[in-house]
């Protein structure tokens, strides 16, 4: 994709931290953090609906980990060490297994600055190889140190980027204590790198942030196109549940996948009339109606930048 990650961090995140300071004003405790069961072998924890923040820890994303005979695989590391310490504690409450491997959705940082936490225990970390040019990019290395500003102490000068011990460049299946994961690589999507990770014995589907909950998708750099594609690839899984990115969990696939398929259409459909009328950005928001989407959460923080940055792809692809 044409895009890069370098012009959504100079355009996009300073929208982000700039509204920072208002969507957290109220949020004066860390939130709880609670390992709920999914299935017989599987838990998640889910982070709150807000921009990360010192006050939350960065715990905004979902995490989830699976209890085997030989050990835990964890879905995803969350936002700070310390948060992925917190998810260590959970995780001891249901067992004393090792944590032996960590799948890494994507390498956007509320999912994977808790890595260095599992490094240090052992884990064998696993992600698309797809992520490995932006994780050694300049782009990573300026989104790191803003963090180490923004989110003090949490993310500080001892949070570090760690690579995988194992880049997969196509599907595959990990099989630990006889439970088998399948790793089914769904980018460009959300990201280059997007792994969904389905338990067939449980029929768990670890979804990552292609499916948000309860809350506008952040869309960022991404493929729509190809993201609503692989949310249609996605239901080809025969799935009881599903444990998305961010957002509550999911009994009801086709439904709850249909607010951030539906969500990706509309942007695509106004900007893609938009760009091809040669209509400028600012004229063409403005006459849209948002009315189906501005009462979820972060419609003010993020709308805007997914519509701008969607406008400017859907002029690349009429091209």
């Amino acid at each position: 994709m044409a895009m890069t990650r370098t012009f959504f961090w100079r355009h996009g995140l300073g929208v982000l931290l700039a509204a920072l300071s208002a969507l957290t004003a109220h949020a004066d405790a860390v939130p709880a953090m609670a390992a709920h069961k999914v299935s017989p072998s599987a838990w998640y924890v889910e982070g709150v609906s807000a921009l990360g923040s010192p006050a939350n820890q960065n715990f905004i994303s979902n995490a989830g980990f699976v209890v085997t005979p030989a050990g835990v695989v964890v879905i995803d590391a969350l936002g700070s060490p310390a948060l992925a310490t917190r998810l260590l504690a959970e995780i001891r409450k249901v067992t004393s297994q090792p944590v032996t491997h960590v799948i890494v959705t994507h390498y956007h940082a509320d999912h994977i600055y808790g890595l260095q936490t599992f490094k240090a225990q052992g884990a064998r970390i696993i992600a698309h190889v797809a992520a490995k040019a932006y994780l050694n990019s300049e782009t990573a290395r300026l989104r790191l140190d803003t963090s180490r500003q923004e989110l003090a102490p949490w993310i500080d000068a001892q949070t570090r980027l760690v690579e995988a011990d194992e880049w997969i460049d196509k599907d595959k299946e990990l099989v630990v204590g006889g439970v088998r994961f399948q790793l089914k690589h769904v980018g460009p999507s959300h990201t280059l790198e997007d792994l969904a990770i389905y338990m067939p014995s449980e029929k768990v589907l670890f979804a990552g942030d292609l499916v948000f909950r309860s809350r506008i998708p952040y869309v960022g750099q991404a493929d729509s196109r190809h993201w609503i594609a692989a949310l249609d690839d996605l239901l080809a899984f025969d799935t009881t549940v599903i444990v998305p990115g961010h957002g509550p969990l999911s009994s009801e696939a086709r439904k709850d996948m249909q607010l951030t398929r539906d969500y990706l259409v509309y942007l695509r459909k106004a900007m893609g009339e938009a760009a091809r009328n040669l209509e400028p950005f600012e004229e063409a928001y403005k006459a849209t109606d948002w009315t189906q989407f501005e009462h979820l959460p972060l419609f003010r923080v993020a709308n805007r930048m997914n519509a701008y940055n969607t406008y400017l792809l859907m002029e690349r692809e009429e091209k």
